[in-house]
């Protein structure tokens, strides 16, 4: 729980008056029916402790992601992962790009880590280049953190530069902490989760939160062949960590590929149209390959739509970026209209339309 102090993610619709949340990323068709109703039967039990071992959940997913049971580890979102992470391997150095995700920063921070940034340019639209290479070489890093596709810019960064990096790390004996929670909404990005066994310096992180609509419910994993990482991940979360309910509905959503294809095919849409019409707002569009959109536009905006009953993500303090700089999530083309329109007022108002 946060307490007194600002929260640095979208989601919090909760302070009243918000109608519409723009500011999450979430599966913009909700929870499969399926996983709703894994939820209702779990709950019949939530008076017995969880599995701590999440067994079923993790035969589940050794399935799904042709991986060993051995190498997967399962958390309290992945947000606990990204901090059990940290903990555990406990760099000194890390590099990343910017901008990127911000728990990264903050979890390698509470162990003392020194951060390197490689600055991404809006000139080359956000894009992952071969210059990282250069920048891993020059730092040489205990640990490069990855997102792909990177939030907030919904790059997903090219696979073969991502098999590099994999082999300089390794050549380095740097860990790759690659972030894949956003993968499942892309057209065609490929997990390296398959390379797990060959890389041990390989972590895997995977989330329910996005793609399976369970981001109330909390439920991530990760894959790598690293044991004694993993041992030690599991010695900084607590025995229960998982809920019953989680696991439960982690096991359900599994077995929706229909639903995660029907998905695909409303975002590839959606966000083609959300696109055009921001650009035709003259605002700057990052180009996008996952469900969100990341825009430069007026100053101001974020709050001004708020007070319409919509919120939209405020991107000014994300490291790169600054005033001005908004993300958006792919919605319904209902909810998509509806922010159009009412980007459109605002315009008007401050005499821009």
């Amino acid at each position: 729980m946060l307490y007194k102090t600002d929260n640095p993610h979208g989601g919090d619709i909760y302070g009243g008056g918000i109608r519409l949340d723009f500011s999450s990323n979430v599966n913009p068709l909700g929870a499969p029916e399926s996983v709703i109703e894994a939820v209702r039967l779990a709950s019949q039990r939530i008076h017995l402790y969880p599995d701590p071992y999440c067994r079923a959940l993790r035969a589940a997913l050794a399935e799904y992601e042709k991986a060993s049971e051995d190498h997967i580890i399962c958390g309290n979102g992945a947000s606990e992962l990204i901090y059990a992470y940290c903990s555990a391997l406990s760099p000194r150095t890390a590099v990343m790009p910017a901008p990127t995700f911000s728990e990264y920063e903050r979890a390698l921070m509470r162990e003392g880590c020194a951060v390197f940034r490689y600055v991404l340019s809006r000139e080359n639209d956000f894009a992952l280049d071969a210059g990282f290479l250069d920048f891993v070489r020059e730092k040489r890093p205990d640990a490069v953190f990855l997102c792909r596709p990177n939030n907030p810019t919904g790059r997903l960064s090219d696979e073969g530069l991502i098999k590099e990096i994999l082999k300089l790390t390794k050549s380095l004996g740097a860990a790759l902490f690659l972030d894949e929670c956003f993968l499942d909404m892309t057209d065609s990005g490929r997990s390296f989760a398959e390379y797990a066994s060959e890389y041990p310096n390989l972590f895997v992180l995977k989330a329910f939160t996005k793609n399976f609509g369970m981001a109330g419910l909390r439920l991530g994993y990760a894959i790598t062949s690293d044991s004694k990482l993993l041992s030690k991940m599991s010695y900084e979360t607590h025995p229960w960590n998982v809920s019953t309910v989680a696991q439960e509905a982690g096991a359900a959503a599994l077995r929706e590929g229909e639903f995660l294809e029907k998905t695909r095919r409303l975002i590839k849409t959606e966000r083609a149209w959300l696109k055009k019409r921001l650009e035709g707002l003259r605002f700057y569009v990052c180009p996008s390959d996952t469900n969100f959109l990341l825009f430069y536009g007026k100053t101001g905006l974020h709050a001004s739509l708020r007070r319409r009953g919509i919120a939209i993500r405020d991107c000014s303090g994300f490291f790169g970026l600054g005033e001005g700089w908004y993300r958006i999530s792919v919605r319904t083309h209902q909810e998509n209209e509806a922010l159009i329109c009412a980007i459109r007022e605002v315009l008007k108002e401050n005499g821009h339309g």
